[in-house]
Order: structure tokens, then sequence, then C-alpha cells
């Protein structure tokens, strides 16, 4: 009975050691629409054998975000693996020989093949985190020759939900946002093609994946009504993973996109569109 106590009482300073996170914001439950503490959410999250953080890739308060959460969930229970949107097969030889390496390389990214179409300054302090860590950090992703491959020639996907047309008009209209109205109308079939075999491919590795599995990446791969999570499920998986979308204030997150959002700061808003078209 004593040893039963000592080791709840263990676990208790565990729970309430957690550390603040590094940024303000409100945290709802989708489901229930109610406010979350940052504890809880470490809590439930922790309970799910596969989990995807959807995030905006230029915000630096979600990579803050997701270093914090990734360390929240280690101290809940021991981490099985971490994927990343932002790693390709291609890159998976370079990313284990470095894990085996006595100290990590002074130049990072030329080590793992880091591509600079991914801010290194973001991504970084997660990618240094994980690579010491015991559990393995997995490419999600297509690589290049692959996303030529389906960019010329689509290839079908399988499963009702990844094919029904209210998905793919939603990931259209996305795409069509995305480039700013300036996408050929003959170029928008190949690009939903090549979106959709991203999200088949984030699936995929995330059912292969050791549990607990995180997978981190942009927000609408993440989205349970149009991204992978649908893909697991046609894919045969028995539950969708769980969800928590990281969003800036203002931004509209339904129950249907996710489980849980995390509302941060907004940012002042950066006009890449003027950029894609040189004003």
């Amino acid at each position: 009975m004593r040893l039963i106590l000592i080791l709840f009482l263990s676990l208790l300073t565990a729970c309430q050691s957690l550390s603040p996170p590094p940024i303000t914001g409100r945290i709802r439950d989708l489901h229930t629409g109610r406010a979350v503490t940052p504890q809880a959410l470490v809590e439930q999250l922790a309970k799910a054998p596969r989990l995807i953080v959807g995030e905006q890739h230029d915000n630096q308060d979600h990579h803050a975000l997701q270093l914090w959460l990734l360390q929240a969930l280690e101290e809940q229970r021991s981490q099985g693996s971490l994927l990343l949107e932002m790693l390709t097969p291609e890159q998976q030889p370079r990313v284990d020989a470095v894990r085996r390496l006595p100290v990590l390389p002074q130049d990072l990214p030329a080590a793992l093949g880091w591509s600079p179409g991914w801010d290194w300054t973001l991504y970084g302090p997660v990618i240094t985190f994980a690579l010491v860590q015991p559990y393995p950090l997995l490419a999600a992703n297509l690589d290049t020759v692959e996303i030529q491959r389906f960019y010329r020639q689509s290839s079908g996907l399988t499963g009702a939900r990844s094919n029904a047309a209210t998905v793919k008009d939603q990931l259209l209209g996305q795409i069509r946002d995305s480039h700013c109205g300036l996408l050929p109308a003959s170029k928008m079939p190949a690009m939903l093609a090549v979106q959709q075999q991203r999200d088949r491919r984030m699936a995929e590795r995330l059912l292969e994946a050791p549990k607990p599995a995180l997978l981190l990446a942009g927000a609408w791969h993440g989205r349970k009504d149009v991204g992978v999570p649908l893909h697991t499920l046609d894919l045969g998986a028995s539950e969708a993973p769980r969800v928590l979308m990281l969003a800036e204030e203002g931004s509209e997150v339904t129950s249907a996109m996710a489980d849980y959002v995390w509302y941060t700061p907004a940012k002042p808003a950066v006009d890449y569109c003027a950029q894609m078209r040189g004003g």
C-alpha cells in the first residue's frame, strides 16, 4: 500500500510540475465548446495513440508551442515517434545517420539535407530536440520525384471519404486561394492530386509509425474534414487521429476540422499575393 501511495504521489507531482507554455492564448475543446487549460489539454492528448498538430507554417508561436507540447507529452508517457511533413523519404537515411552520432553536427541543416523552403529558424528547435530523443524522427511527405509523377499523371485514391466531392471542392478552393487565383484552371486537377497524395502518404506513415505517434503538419493537412484523418479511415483505421489545431485569433476552427484548437495572438498579415504578383 505504501509503495502504491508513493507512486501515486510521484505521478501527481509530475503532473503538477508541468512548465507553463511559452505562448498565451485560448484553448477550446471543440466538441463541448469549453475552455481547456494547458495541463488538461496535455492530459487528454497523452491518451491518443495518434495525434496530429496542425500549424500555420510561418507562425513562430506555433513552433514554440509544438516544442512545448512535445516535451509536455513526454512527461505524461513515453513518446513513440515524431513525424514531420517537412521531411521526405530521401532525407530519412540522413536523419537516421545523424541520430546515431554522439554529437549533433554544427551545420545540422546541411547534414539533414534540409529544404530551404522550410524556415530552419522556425523548425530547427523542434528537430534539434527530437534528434537526441530515443524515439524515431520520421519523414511523412513525398519525394520530389513522386510529386512530379503525381503532377504529370494523377493516380486514383481508394476510399469514399477522401474521394467525396465536398472534400475535393474544399481543397480546390484552398489551392486556388493559396495561389492567389493565378493558377490556370488546367493545372488545378494536378495540384489537387498532389495535395491528396501528400495527405495519403502522411496517413500511411502515421499508421505505420510506433505509437504514440505525433505528426506535425500544415493546418489543411491536419484537418479532420479534408486531410490526413480522412485518409487514415479510408486506409482502414478504426478511429481517426486526435487533432489539435494551432490557429491565430480571428481564425475559424470548428469541430468538423479538429478536436481542440489553441488560439494564439494574431500576427500582422503578410500579403503573399502581392509578393506573387510582384506588387
